[in-house]
């Protein structure tokens, strides 16, 4: 049985940045490749911007190499999820803001 499998979320230490990604350590078996382009869904011009050496992250991964005990490894996933579950809630405080407004619209044409 595979001890990593995709979709999974893990936590792992920021061991090396290069101007084409990151490299995490996540445990004493398995190290992983975050891609430039799995850092953001917008440019990213410095990654150091993103994350400093010796950082704990969590990351997404998107595949297991198990030859090698690598792991490739995305944060924008875990980033998007989060912002998507905000936006949601934010949706639903606008619903509930507006409602009371459509309600007393619908009772007003109602009367009419």
């Amino acid at each position: 049985m595979n001890k990593y499998r995709k979709e999974q979320i893990v936590e792992g230490v920021v061991t090396g940045i290069e101007d084409y990604g990151i490299f995490v350590n996540i445990d004493n078996e398995y190290t992983g490749l975050i891609h430039i382009s799995e850092i953001s869904d917008d440019f990213v011009r410095n990654i150091n911007d993103y994350v400093k050496l010796n950082e704990k992250i969590n990351a997404k991964i998107i595949d297991v190499i198990e030859s090698s005990k690598h792991l490739k490894l995305s944060i924008k996933e875990t980033i998007n999820k989060n912002k998507k579950l905000v936006e949601s809630k934010n949706g639903f405080r606008l619903l509930e803001e507006a409602l009371p407004k459509w309600v007393d619209q619908k009772l007003k044409e109602y009367k009419k």
